[in-house]
This record gives structure tokens, sequence and C-alpha cells, in this order.
């Protein structure tokens, strides 16, 4: 059986890409499984550099063919921001609810029609050898002007669905994976496995 392995250590972003791959024929591991890798400063300008860098950097550490996901949240009403910084936006990585609490703070006084929002995701596939593969995925929204429901990560208690008329986080992980940015980066991605493996 092939091994891929994900170049994350974030729980939440584990959990749903493990779920969007389980019924490939590929073993999934992730960095949690591995000591000893080192960081990679995500200092590129857009999602795809970021998940290049990433992808590239663990295959070539591990020797495994990698997919690194790099993915955030784009506020119109903020010129694009938080965008490649969502997960430090309040300037600790990973504290979820600072940055949803300086989201929330700087659009105060936005209004409901111009708090249009998106998340995006980018996947890179990259062997040990330095090729890549590479794709992404978006889903559309508006920024609420409270934290709803208790599920998903991240910004996704503010990330409000007209069409379902629910946060993000009020989503069950089926039907998050069915719509999310992530899922909509996977589609492609999971076209592409399936024909490497030979599934």
């Amino acid at each position: 059986m092939p091994r891929i392995v994900l170049a994350s250590r974030n729980k939440g972003k584990l959990k749903e890409l493990k779920m969007l791959l389980s019924d490939l024929r590929w073993e999934v591991c992730s960095l949690l499984d591995y000591s000893g890798v080192p960081e990679v400063e995500e200092d590129g300008v857009t999602f795809i550099e970021n998940a290049i860098k990433k992808a590239t950097t663990v295959a070539r550490y591990l020797n495994e063919w990698t997919v690194a996901d790099d993915s955030g949240l784009e506020v119109d009403a903020l010129k694009g921001a938080p965008g490649v910084r969502s997960a430090r936006f309040a300037g600790v990585q990973g504290d979820d609810q600072a940055n949803n609490e300086k989201l929330l703070q700087m659009l105060t006084a936005v209004a409901w029609e111009k708090r249009t929002a998106r998340f995006r995701s980018a996947l890179a596939f990259a062997s040990p050898e330095g090729e890549v593969w590479t794709t992404e995925g978006w889903c559309e929204g508006v920024i609420s002007f409270e934290p709803r429901g208790e599920g998903g990560f991240g910004y996704d208690p503010l990330f409000y669905l007209p069409e379902l008329e629910l946060t993000m986080a009020e989503l069950s992980d089926e039907e998050k994976n069915k719509i999310s940015h992530r899922a909509m980066a996977m589609k492609n991605f999971r076209a592409y496995l399936k024909d490497a493996s030979g599934a």
C-alpha cells in the first residue's frame, strides 16, 4: 500500500484531511507520526507558495510522498486579510479565540452586506525527488457578528453560509466535508491519487 504524509501537526486540519482520504488505497500518516521534522517557515505571499514549500521540504526530509495544505480566510472588507496570516492573525500561531476576537473587532462598523468572505485552500503534493502537483478550492460566505457552533476550528464559528443559514461550526463533519474549501481542493486531488495508486 502506498504511503502519503500530511505535512501538518494541526489536529483539526488532519482530521478533515484524513476523512477526505479515508476511502482511498493509501496509508495516511502525518507529522505527528514522526519526530525531528523541522518547522517550515510559511513566508510565501500566496497559499500555493506556502503549500509547495511545506510539501517539498517534508517530502525531501522524510523521503516520502507528502501533501501540504495551506489555507485561510479572505475578508473583502479587509482587502483579503487575514489571508496567508490567518493562523497568526492576532500574533500567536494557532490562537483561534484571539484571531476570531481580532477579526470581529476589525469588522465592528462593517454592515452585513459588506462582510463577504471566503475560505481558500491550496494543496501541494510532492515527491521525494521534488515533483509537485497543486490544486485549489474555496468556499464563499459572510462573517457573522458573533460566533455560533461548537464544531470545526479556526474561523468556523464566524463563517456564515447564507444558503444553509448556519455557520461552518454548526455543520456536522460530513456536511462540512461536502462544501468546505478543503473538500473542493480535494476533489481534483482525490482523482489524482486514485490514478497514482491504481485503485
